[in-house]
């Protein structure tokens, strides 16, 4: 993959992008002090419930912890979490893939002709980094390079019942979308396969797809090869993508998702990762 074009242009990179950011506070006692178990779980990144919101008894409701900023960025898998010579990145946020941009042709769906507006959904979610949505709560991501390989995390909260669907989508697209034929603003053809893949059963819920887009660069045919993973937490979720132009990057993905699971898990649970990574069978 290939960063957006700053001038002058270059193709290809890779996707997930941040979204709008929400701080909650944690909750304080009847003279306006904050408790001990509050304050460090504000410091590891959760909203602990509001004290009108416990049980008669004492103890806090059962409602899923909130994820906070500072909790969103904690949470982001660190190179000591990935295998191999992944290199963190500075820039990830401005990463973009052209190969992505184009309009799907309408003529290769004769029977079901609404599913080619979830196919562009895949093409623009993939190019805008929101295939999960809009978060609607705080959003972090992070990015690694390796050799010509992109890998990206993000770390945001949602809404539940729209996450939820959004997965129901993600899980109807290898059957909707297969294989379909995009075209850009330069008439170029790009054929776009996708298929369902495999993701780690460390989360609430998950879902996987493998991408394909076959092109051009230069005159030169290429072949963009995406591997995506998105997992929920409560009402939080992660999203890793990773691949590039000499294919897909399977394993790394697998095991961004179950660290950065872990390190989202930690967080919720009002804890603070660990500078190194968990061994994990």
């Amino acid at each position: 993959m290939s960063r957006r074009p700053y001038p002058p242009a270059r193709l290809l990179a890779s996707a997930l992008a941040a979204g709008a950011l929400l701080t909650t506070a944690a909750c304080s006692d009847g003279d306006g002090s904050q408790s001990a178990s509050d304050t460090a779980a504000e410091q590891a990144g959760v909203a602990r419930p509001d004290a009108a919101k416990q049980t008669p008894t004492g103890s806090p409701s059962a409602s899923p912890a909130a994820l906070t900023e500072s909790g969103a960025k904690a949470a982001l898998l660190t190179e000591a979490d990935l295998e191999g010579d992944w290199n963190q990145v500075q820039d990830a946020d401005k990463w973009r893939d052209r190969l992505l941009v184009g309009e799907v042709d309408v003529s290769d769906f004769l029977t079901a002709k609404a599913d080619a507006g979830d196919c562009q959904g895949l093409l623009d979610g993939l190019y805008r980094d929101d295939l999960l949505g809009e978060p609607s709560g705080p959003s972090a991501l992070t990015g690694f390079e390796q050799g010509d390989a992109r890998l990206l995390e993000q770390v945001a909260g949602y809404d539940r019942a729209g996450l939820d669907d959004r997965l129901k989508w993600m899980d109807s697209l290898p059957q909707k979308c297969d294989e379909f034929t995009a075209t850009d603003s330069d008439g170029d053809r790009r054929t776009v396969q996708v298929t369902e893949a495999a993701v780690p059963d460390v989360s609430d819920a998950r879902e996987g797809l493998h991408v394909t887009v076959q092109g051009t660069a230069d005159a030169t045919p290429v072949t963009l090869t995406l591997d995506i993973a998105a997992v929920r937490v409560g009402t939080s979720a992660l999203t890793v993508t990773g691949g590039g132009l000499d294919g897909g990057r399977t394993s790394s993905v697998e095991q961004a998702v179950r660290q950065g699971t872990e390190r989202l898990k930690t967080v919720l649970d009002g804890g603070t990762p660990s500078p190194q990574p968990t061994t994990m069978d």
